[in-house]
């Protein structure tokens, strides 16, 4: 399974690292603002400072635990392409649950294995996910390109375009 629009090994870490901090900073901006929003003192005025005050203080701590997140699993990703020789599903499961192992390392033996299983499980789920959307689509646009051709019973019998020999013979 090929993708398309990603960047060699050694810069994929870099890119996916920077992505992942984008999205937790956003997704923290978000959920923090709504967070601060909530348990601010009554007013508006102070409402929407505890929402901009939540948001400056724990949306950028979000977003490195996003990229920490995304980075590790990009190097375990590239390391298992480099080390298996292809690029399939099975690596991004394994990146998944390797991650969620080193991940929670200090929190011991049974926290380790318990994420690993649970990072395992949600990238099976995402990439089973995106082969079923890439088959259905596959299968929509065949379909819609697929020209009907009539059976040869209803076609008449009598001379080709271009075959005029037999027609004045």
């Amino acid at each position: 399974m090929e993708e398309y629009a990603r960047e060699p090994c050694p810069w994929r870490i870099v890119d996916d690292c920077g992505g992942a901090f984008a999205m937790g900073a956003i997704g923290g901006s978000v959920f923090h603002s709504i967070k601060g929003f909530r348990h601010a003192p009554s007013g508006h005025y102070r409402r929407l400072m505890g929402g901009l005050l939540a948001v400056k203080a724990r949306a950028p701590i979000t977003g490195g635990n996003f990229a920490v997140w995304g980075g590790l699993f990009s190097a375990i990703d590239c390391s298992l392409v480099y080390i298996r020789k292809k690029e399939d599903p099975w690596n991004s499961i394994t990146s998944g649950a390797l991650t969620g192992a080193v991940l929670s390392v200090r929190n011991g033996a049974a926290a380790m294995a318990g994420s690993a299983v649970i990072g395992g499980v949600l990238l099976a789920l995402i990439e089973g996910v995106g082969i079923l959307i890439t088959r259905w689509s596959a299968d929509q646009y065949q379909m819609a390109n697929h020209q009907i051709v009539p059976d040869d019973s209803s076609r008449p019998t009598g001379p080709t375009f271009g075959n005029t020999s037999a027609q004045y013979a």
